[in-house]
């Protein structure tokens, strides 16, 4: 009996104690429990984890993912406001089994306005950077992808990665891996983006193929974008030329192409002006091109970046 009452007091003191914690209305009467939704938890749980335990985060990780692809409402601007970003960032630098997982994350996220702004304060978008000195070609994709997706149309990230060193790093991946499709369209999208050049999208949304160059030295890609209208196409030409070992330079080119029907309509509403160059098919955009000075690709760890030239 004596055991009894002791348990039933020690149950009851802290059924009271728990009672206290509960918020209580303005009459005094105790408020219903609401419990957090995955996302919450899943929140709570990284923000606070400081030895990134892989058996413990990638639950939560994976449910921050599976949250932010099938892009509830509200989720994007509560993942912003929780904290979770330097977390991710610290994940990204560990190079540890987490690596990947959180590289795809942060690929997802970055396509949310609201996390690409923050990218830069919290770390991401440095850590990322650090990540593109990887030998893993999967992890690599989903970390060019991230970061041609934080630069687009955003002059601040933009900047704040070039003089971070993107561009080197991104080079380097172009040379170093060659034959790696996906690859080399993730990194010329991104460097397009970093050159607020990109016309594709934040994806690219371009068809990429290796052109004709000039001289050994130089690795040519073009790129195309389809108009929805069906009528032209948008060009994007890189070039990558080495001036003397270890110096490289990055041109960006992009120009619009419209089809002979295109012309044919045109001039048909306009008999009076004729296009000089309707019978070629193609037609000069606002001329942009890019030029950055590349140094010491790709084996070293301290790669900087210099703007030689930019017209945009």
């Amino acid at each position: 009996m004596g055991v009894y009452t002791d348990t039933y007091a020690r149950i009851h003191t802290h059924n009271t104690h728990m009672d206290r914690l509960r918020p209580t209305s303005d009459s005094g009467r105790l408020l219903p429990v609401v419990p957090k939704d995955p996302l919450t938890n899943a929140l709570d749980a990284i923000v606070v984890s400081t030895d990134l335990i892989e058996d413990a985060l990638r639950p939560h990780l994976e449910t921050v993912l599976t949250v932010i692809q099938e892009k509830q409402r509200g989720a994007a601007e509560q993942v912003a406001v929780s904290g979770v970003l330097p977390t991710l960032a610290q994940a990204l630098r560990r190079r540890g089994p987490l690596t990947l997982m959180t590289a795809k994350l942060v690929s997802e996220l970055a396509r949310e306005t609201v996390i690409r702004e923050r990218c830069g304060e919290t770390g991401v978008s440095s850590a990322l950077l650090s990540v593109l000195l990887s030998r893993d070609q999967e992890l690599l994709i989903h970390a060019g992808r991230a970061i041609a997706r934080i630069c687009y149309e955003s002059r601040c990230q933009q900047e704040q990665l070039l003089r971070l060193g993107a561009v080197p790093r991104l080079v380097g991946i172009l040379l170093g891996f060659k034959s790696n499709q996906p690859l080399e369209g993730v990194c010329l999208v991104a460097l397009c983006n970093l050159g607020d050049m990109g016309e594709g999208g934040e994806d690219g949304g371009i068809s990429w193929e290796r052109g004709v160059s000039l001289c050994p030295e130089e690795s040519v890609f073009r790129g195309v974008t389809c108009h929805s209208c069906g009528f032209g196409s948008m060009v994007t030409v890189v070039r990558l030329t080495q001036w003397s070992p270890g110096q490289h330079t990055v041109s960006i080119e992009v120009l619009s192409r419209y089809s002979i029907g295109f012309w044919t309509m045109h001039n048909n509403r306009r008999t009076v002006r004729r296009s000089p160059l309707s019978h070629l098919g193609t037609c000069p955009r606002f001329y942009k091109a890019i030029k950055y000075s590349v140094q010491n690709i790709p084996n070293s760890r301290s790669l900087k970046s210099l703007i030689f030239h930019i017209f945009l």
